[in-house]
């Protein structure tokens, strides 16, 4: 027989109070002068009874919709390749559920278009937004910034006044091309994680640049190619640079994945990686230290990028408590054998703190 199901009356009831009483202590409705002792008793009484609210009902009371929007500026192909997501989502997921709230996920690659993803705002299916891969040409989110939205980006869009998480990505980057120098390379390609309009392909370039000037190694636009965030665009974007009349001795990819597809156009082109070739990652995904060669790699903390993110939107929405306006984590190069630099152990070398 199935079991019948429990209703806000039977909590009431158990409690002793009347249902507006339990839809106020259940839904955390401020401005209401229940006493402690009362709300003791609801809450003992649902948990007793094994009754959660009902999400729709408590929206209704509340005006919120318990939900937390995370929009994901890539197409939903390139998303389900994506190893660094699982253990982001990982991180926002945990404060997210202790706080009450769902999590939406919508994957957004035209942010052209408009209402790409500001009708989630304005139909009240949210109550906050994590945006991850913000672009420079996004105008929707000024239009959020501007209404007070709770809004934090999963990366940086300088001079837009909108809070973000991030690594620095600019210092990551420059210490992976700082080994690759420190190993004797002058002739250090660039492969991008994202096309150049991502923020984080921007200011990995930058890092990449800043390395070269800082040894008076002159910058040359043909070593520079963009990946798509796939594999494929890695590979390409190798077999592209190997045939530049003085081919690249080491190759800076600002993604793991785009690397792998970097380490098969090499293999499939009769090289040998570090010893023709030096390679080094960003990201450390998973699989970076089992491919082969083992991949050098910029640490990204993924879990704790998701995690802090929440946490301060939560805060946020729960106590009107405005994050600041940059929270940046550190990264770390993570020494493998694709480099060169050490064919066998693993080590960590500096961190990314601005010097």
């Amino acid at each position: 027989m199935a079991r019948k199901k429990v209703t806000s009356n039977d909590v009431a009831k158990r409690a002793g109070v009347s249902r507006t009483t339990v839809s106020f202590v259940l839904n955390k409705v401020p401005g209401t002068r229940i006493s402690a002792e009362t709300q003791r008793k609801v809450i003992d009484a649902a948990e007793d009874l094994g009754y959660s609210p009902h999400a729709a009902a408590r929206s209704l009371v509340t005006r919120k919709s318990h939900t937390v929007g995370l929009v994901l500026c890539q197409s939903p192909d390139t998303l389900f390749e994506d190893a660094f997501l699982p253990e982001v989502l990982r991180g926002i997921n945990q404060p997210t559920q202790e706080r009450g709230y769902r999590i939406l996920v919508e994957s957004v690659e035209d942010i052209s278009r408009p209402g790409a993803y500001i009708d989630l705002v304005l139909e009240h299916r949210i109550d906050g937004l994590i945006l991850s891969g913000p672009r420079s040409d996004d105008r929707e989110l000024q239009r959020l910034r501007d209404e007070d939205f709770p809004v934090i980006l999963l990366g940086q869009l300088p001079g837009s006044g909108i809070s973000s998480v991030d690594v620095d990505n600019v210092v990551g980057a420059r210490h992976a091309v700082e080994h690759l120098l420190s190993l004797g390379h002058r002739r250090i390609a660039f492969i991008s994680n994202a096309p150049p309009w991502y923020t984080s392909s921007a200011h990995r370039l930058q890092g990449y640049r800043e390395a070269l000037s800082a040894h008076q190694v002159p910058f040359d636009d043909a070593l520079v190619r963009y990946g798509h965030y796939t594999d494929e665009s890695g590979y390409e974007a190798m077999c592209a640079l190997l045939e530049v009349a003085d081919r690249p001795t080491a190759a800076f990819v600002a993604s793991d994945l785009v690397a792998f597809g970097a380490l098969a156009a090499a293999r499939d082109r009769g090289l040998s990686v570090p010893e023709d070739i030096a390679i080094v990652g960003f990201d450390d995904i998973r699989m970076a230290r089992y491919v082969a060669p083992h991949l050098t790699t910029v640490h990204l903390p993924a879990y704790e990028l998701g995690h802090t993110a929440a946490r301060l939107l939560a805060d946020w929405m729960d106590e009107g408590t405005p994050p600041p306006l940059q929270t940046l984590l550190p990264t770390e190069l993570i020494v493998r054998q694709s480099c060169g630099a050490q064919p066998i152990a693993e080590t960590r070398a500096v961190k990314s703190e601005r010097r």
